[in-house]
């Protein structure tokens, strides 16, 4: 009960990319690159074990962005000449264009996955992005239809994750920040697109929809939001009649009302129990406190602790802090559960 896992990613070590920063290119190169990400990849796998994390992940340490680097392994998207166009309606990004029909030519993620399988005898997590947000973070030049690039790309996206399952991957999870943004698409058309790239998988699937990174663009975007952050409200209704096993979602220092842990009744609950924009590290005691609140709403086998979203904008020395302080108030709220 209470299984520990993250969000997402992980800061890189400064000899691998600049640190604390989206889309840090990388300082190696070739086969040097390759044995850099799997040195990075084998840190953040020993820092999550040693910190308690019970589903480790490898913190995205292969790949510079947690959408652009997937669509850079397709086809009929021109990354030459790009676009600037703003992300979630909240800063502007140089993007690729699509510009022909997207493919799947060869496997994106697959060598990464096998090579993360090896380093852990704990259950492992992937993820991907999900169809809308890789919808919202390139400039479309050929589909020119919002729903139907979508469908294109989950049809990619299910194809990728069947042989993640088949490498050994245990959780497989879809990040959709667009769905706090885009919520009428969500019910339109977003969900559907999510189950399609999700079907026919045995493993665990997740979706994480969240308020952002801890980057400037995202912290303003939070403080205009007032008192209560209700995006939640209109998405978690259509995801708990899904076919998604699991819903990552922000509580630590957030403003989303609690009571609405009880609209995905049914789904195991990834309870985002560490703020990942502030640098200042949660006690134990506080990351406790968050999940007692969750366990009002689900019982222990359903509530995973795990972190608010990525942390590649954080440092590493406050990253490992935060895994351990996850660690261990979980271990408090288990001790009290068992007593």
């Amino acid at each position: 009960m209470l299984t520990t896992t993250i969000a997402g990613s992980l800061p890189k070590p400064s000899w691998l990319a600049p640190p604390q920063e989206l889309w840090a290119p990388w300082r190696l190169e070739g086969d040097d690159l390759t044995e850099g990400q799997h040195d990075a990849v084998r840190i953040v796998v020993r820092d999550q074990e040693q910190a308690g994390i019970d589903i480790v992940s490898d913190g995205e340490q292969t790949r510079r962005h947690f959408v652009t680097t997937f669509i850079e392994g397709l086809g009929g998207v021109d990354f030459e000449h790009r676009a600037t166009v703003k992300i979630r309606q909240r800063y502007d990004a140089s993007v690729p264009r699509v510009v022909a029909p997207v493919v799947r030519t060869a496997p994106v993620y697959v060598k990464d996955a096998r090579f993360l399988r090896t380093q852990t005898a704990r259950p492992i997590k992937f993820t991907l992005p999900g169809p809308m947000t890789m919808v919202d973070t390139l400039a479309d030049e050929y589909y020119r239809d919002r729903e139907q690039l979508a469908m294109a790309f989950a049809e990619i996206l299910n194809a990728e994750a069947l042989e993640l399952e088949a490498a050994g991957v245990d959780v497989i999870q879809f990040d959709e920040p667009a769905f706090n943004v885009y919520m009428d698409d969500v019910q339109a058309w977003g969900v559907a697109a999510l189950e399609r790239a999700a079907a026919g998988i045995k493993a665990k699937t997740a979706v994480h929809i969240c308020y952002g990174y801890g980057i400037k663009a995202n912290i303003d975007w939070k403080g205009s939001l007032g008192e209560e952050w209700r995006q939640y409200e209109d998405v978690f209704p259509v995801l708990a009649a899904s076919t998604i096993d699991q819903v990552s979602l922000e509580v630590a220092n957030s403003h989303v009302p609690v009571e609405f842990l009880g609209l995905l009744e049914g789904k195991d609950l990834l309870v985002g129990a560490i703020d990942v924009a502030t640098d200042v590290i949660e006690t134990p005691e506080q990351v406790a406190a968050v999940i007692r609140t969750a366990l009002q709403f689900a019982p222990p086998e359903r509530i995973f602790p795990c972190t608010n979203c990525g942390m590649v904008p954080l440092s590493r020395e406050v990253s490992r802090a935060k895994l351990q302080a996850l660690g261990a108030g979980t271990e408090i709220v288990r001790r009290e559960l068992k007593g």
